[in-house]
Order: C-alpha cells, then structure tokens, then sequence
C-alpha cells in the first residue's frame, strides 16, 4: 500500500474503529508471519462473514448441517483474490477458466487455546494450504499455526501435521455448501501445498490488493459497489 494511504488509515484509526480488511496491516513480518482477522472459531453454530462494506461481522448462514469448521477461520488482512491469485492457480492446475473471486485471502489458524469469539487478531504463522476452485473461482485457504502457540508451533509446513487432521479440514470445505442428497459438488481441492506454495499465495493476494486498492478512491468505489 502507497505511504499516502497508510499514513490515512493509521490517522483514522485513532479516532475510529479500523476497517479489519483495510485498516489492519498485514504485519511487518509478511508473508512469514501474518495478522488475521477471525471470524469465525470451531464453536459458532453460525458462519459469520466480513461485511465488506461496513467492517462488521455479519450472519452469513446458520450451519444448517453438521459440519463445523475445526480452526479458528478468517482472512489476512490487505490481501485481495483476483488476477494473480487467478493466474497462480491456472497455472498450478491447468484451468485455463479459472478466475479469481474478489474476497480476501482466507486462512485457518490452529491454537491449542480455546477462543470464545471472532472479531479478534491473532498473528499466524502459515505452514501450508488447500488449493480451492468454488465454481470456477480460485478460492485459496491458508494453513497457518497461532504466533507462540505451545503445541503447534512445532509444526512448519503442512507435512508435520497428522494426516487425519488435513482429511478433517478437507472434508469441511469440500462438504460445507453442499445439499444433502444431491451429487453435485460445489468445491473441489486440487492440491494440498507446502509452506513455501503458502507464502507464494500470500505473495500474489497482497500484489491483487495493492494493485486494486492503490488509491483512496478506488477503495471507496469498490465499498460503494458492494
């Protein structure tokens, strides 16, 4: 983000309540270690989403069935899913279609900690991911350990982590917009990457959103489109 644009957010967040997805930094330490806004954490009967518009959380949809998400799950901060995003997962894949989907990046943080609520920060480190199509749009999730976490800072990359935890979080996003009954898949995950695929991804998301949000106005344009 251009000095002008920090130098804005940084004054406004004295006086007011920072946007989660413009006004928190993304965190000096980037891509090695991220601040994320969560919105969600593994007790919520509800999935609860950024509004984009106004920064607050709001009711995406109850969990009508019994899947629930087994991290805390949010987003990084300054970061934007669209060209590159796109263009690293038609690469990775071979989709020529592929596009991307104009969200935040999102990641799943693991703590040993419970964690009540979202609307909180937490530094995360991230060790890997899930490459994600949600109906022809790259739709990344970041695999990532709580800054200082006492039991899952001892894993670096994704390949540390038991098999039958990736299976669990897999299952959750490959099943967690599908109707019971019917055989019609709406996600598929293409790949499980590694740490360094992870930074990659974060690299590209914060070039999509540098490059969207480089000035105020085109921030404020794309709130009012929403």
């Amino acid at each position: 983000m251009n000095d002008e644009l920090n130098s804005l957010w940084q004054s406004l967040a004295l006086l007011l309540r920072s946007h989660p997805w413009h006004g928190i930094p993304i965190g000096e330490e980037s891509p090695n270690i991220v601040n994320t806004y969560i919105e969600t954490v593994p007790s919520d009967t509800v999935k609860y989403e950024i509004d984009k518009k106004s920064g607050f959380l709001k009711v995406d949809r109850p969990q009508k069935y019994s899947s629930i998400c087994p991290t805390l799950y949010g987003f990084i901060p300054q970061t934007y899913c669209s060209s590159n995003i796109a263009e690293l997962c038609r690469e990775r894949t071979g989709r020529s279609t592929v596009v991307g989907d104009e969200d935040p990046l999102d990641i799943c943080v693991l703590t040993e900690k419970v964690i009540t609520h979202g609307d909180i920060i937490v530094r995360a480190i991230p060790i890997g991911g899930f490459r994600m199509i949600d109906r022809g749009q790259a739709d990344d999730k970041i695999i990532a350990v709580m800054h200082g976490d006492a039991l899952y800072s001892q894993w670096n990359n994704i390949e540390d982590c038991p098999r039958s935890f990736t299976d669990r979080l897999k299952h959750y996003f490959l099943t967690y917009k599908d109707i019971p009954g019917s055989d019609e898949r709406i996600c598929e995950i293409t790949h499980v990457f590694g740490r360094e695929e992870a930074l990659e991804v974060i690299r590209c998301a914060r070039k999509d959103y540098t490059e969207r949000f480089s000035k105020l106005e085109d921030m404020m344009k794309f709130v009012n489109d929403e």
